[in-house]
């Protein structure tokens, strides 16, 4: 978690604590939350792929600190 903060880098899960832990402290780190439960990596890519522009487009604000994906 700190080197992601260090690195400006986001986070990817489906790790229902780390969206606690934006909820609570904010960013950085930002925080992609993946709310699709127990999934083949194959639609998590989808999801991803799928989200492209919007998730670039959460990397570069400043005001948010979460994106949830489903």
């Amino acid at each position: 978690m700190e080197y992601a903060k260090l690195n400006d880098f986001v986070i990817v899960s489906k790790d229902s604590d780390f969206h606690q832990r934006s909820l609570l402290y904010g960013h950085p780190p930002k925080f992609i939350f993946l709310r699709i439960g127990n999934s083949p990596t194959s639609k998590i890519v989808q999801i991803l792929r799928d989200n492209f522009n919007i998730i670039n487009q959460f990397a570069d604000t400043q005001q948010e600190s979460i994106l949830v994906l489903a």
